[in-house]
């Protein structure tokens, strides 16, 4: 039996003796950027493994981001107990595997999208880009098409998507533009706008007016260290958020999609930038469209030369697509229960995940492991996969367990990003843009309109003086035309200078005058930042 124990130089994991057995099971930080999976049923210890995890990644100085969807993980904060009462266990499994435990606390900087257990969370529609944003919405496929259009109307003509008003004020545009956008981009469908609408309606009122606005939060102020060299250990508090999974979803993969964005590309480094925990991994695929599927495929597989560390937290490994899980080259499987055929099933199946063992059934071993135990598979030098181990998880250094409102207030009001976050901005963007386009509009419309009700009154003047008449009608002396005739080319021109029409032929102007001007989006269609 192998052990998970600290940290040393290279390693994040540590294997040490134990019971007899000496063979060490380490997890190199050199291909901690191959990936990971934490899986196993409830109760079987995965919380543990993960707040281990991120301990040891802390330690090496690799910072580190984390959901706590169960309130528990925020004891990273505080050091472990030494009472006797709730430090026998751990110190019973120190001493069986051989290592002491230097209790202490690790830095950490809470987050939270409601801004209530931590500094608020933001990002804009422009950053989230229209692929997430429809899948956060659950569009189909014409909807998500007239969301593309939006987006890449605004993108062309500079409107700024910062918020969901901003989103809200270019989709009624759409709508009332949409003969003239067809023109160009294919067909947009007024119910398909309403249709988005009632979707944004529902959106905000699960909180997604908090997610949107600005200051949207930036990468960098993650991936910090702190003063004695520690990596910064980010908590995002996901217990209220688990309530809206679509939404838990969809934030990660824009982090993630962010990660692969803006970070440059560093090859093999010796150890990662930053370590990317997703808890219940389960709810990033679940009814998600094959595209969006191959498109999270491709950032695991390509965010791996940013310096990343993706671990993907989850029940079975069934869970994950094929595609995804073959990305992840370090796994611990904990303990799963196979009650029925399908469990008996899904056991198997995850058996043949790891590199055989001769010593032992895979299959046997991960339904028998007790709590705090293992099946691990951690990549050897030049990235082999090790053989399967049955393995002893190190306890955590740190309290296991959440900790008190109090504690987490005062360590929130210590935080310098607080100054930064806390107090939402709202800068002019699409917005008040296109209010102000209305309102230009509607300003130009009724001086148009006053115009002609002067210009009609300067012909009923004229008209009235010695003027021939028949049938009851008057004439032009010059021009021998009918008067009621040659007013109505007048009055036609006056209704056809509504507001929408006013705004086609600005967006025909502006789409002529900014071609080749849109910005470029990401892979998961995200905004480039800066761009």
């Amino acid at each position: 039996m192998a052990t998970i124990i600290d940290l040393q130089a290279g390693t994040a994991f540590v294997g040490g003796g134990g019971e007899g057995h000496a063979t060490p099971e380490l997890l190199l930080l050199k291909y901690a950027n191959r990936h990971g999976l934490i899986a196993g049923a409830t109760g079987t210890g995965k919380t543990v493994t993960l707040q281990t995890l991120a301990e040891s990644f802390s330690l090496a100085g690799v910072p580190v981001f984390m959901a706590d969807v169960k309130g528990d993980l925020a004891g990273i904060a505080r050091a472990g107990s030494t009472e006797a009462s709730t430090n026998e266990p751990f110190q019973k499994r120190a001493a069986q595997i051989g290592v002491s435990l230097d209790y202490q606390a690790f830095p950490v900087t809470f987050w939270d999208i409601w801004g209530e257990k931590g500094h608020p969370v933001r990002t804009t529609p422009a950053e989230m880009g229209p692929l997430l944003l429809s899948r956060l919405m659950g569009l189909t496929d014409v909807q998500e098409g007239v969301m593309n259009i939006a987006f890449r109307v605004a993108d062309e003509q500079g409107l700024a998507l910062l918020d969901l008003k901003d989103l809200q004020s270019m989709l009624l545009w759409v709508g009332q533009n949409a003969k003239d956008l067809s023109l160009k981009y294919g067909n947009v469908s007024t119910a398909s706008v309403g249709a988005i609408q009632r979707a944004l309606m529902v959106l905000e009122n699960e909180g997604g007016n908090l997610l949107f606005g600005e200051p949207a939060l930036e990468l960098t102020d993650m991936i910090r260290l702190d003063a004695s060299g520690k990596g910064m250990v980010n908590i995002l508090s996901a217990e209220k958020l688990m309530n809206a999974p679509r939404l838990y979803a969809t934030f990660l993969l824009w982090l993630m999609s962010e990660l692969f964005e803006q970070l440059p590309e560093v090859g093999d480094p010796d150890k990662p930038r930053i370590a990317f925990f997703f808890d219940e991994a389960h709810l990033l695929f679940n009814d998600a469209p094959p595209a969006l599927v191959e498109k999270i495929e491709q950032v695991a597989r390509l965010i791996r030369s940013k310096g990343v560390s993706l671990w993907f937290i989850t029940q079975n490994p069934a869970d994950l697509p094929d595609s995804v899980l073959g990305q992840l080259g370090n796994r611990v499987q904990h303990a799963l229960r196979a009650f029925t055929a399908k469990d008996q099933k899904a056991l198997r199946l995850a058996a043949q995940n790891y590199r055989p063992n001769p010593a032992f059934d895979i299959a046997e071993a991960i339904q028998s492991v007790g709590t705090g135990e293992a099946v691990t598979s951690l990549l050897e030098l030049k990235g082999v996969p090790g053989m399967a181990e049955r393995t002893l998880i190190r306890p955590p250094l740190s309290q296991l367990g959440p900790i008190t409102d109090a504690e987490r207030t005062a360590i929130t009001a210590q935080s310098p990003m607080g100054l930064k976050y806390d107090k939402t901005v709202d800068r002019e963007s699409a917005f008040e843009l296109l209010a102000a386009r209305t309102e230009a509009a509607a300003k130009e419309t009724a001086a148009k309109e006053t115009a002609g009700v002067q210009q009609k009154a300067g012909d009923d003047d004229l008209f009235s003086m010695d003027a021939p008449k028949s049938r009851g009608r008057r004439y032009n002396p010059d021009l021998q035309i009918p008067r009621q005739e040659r007013a109505q080319p007048s009055a036609r021109r006056s209704s056809s200078d509504s507001i929408a029409v006013t705004f086609g032929k600005s967006l025909a102007r502006q789409l002529g005058t900014k071609s080749g001007q849109a910005l470029v989006r990401g892979v998961l269609g995200s905004l480039f930042r800066g761009r």
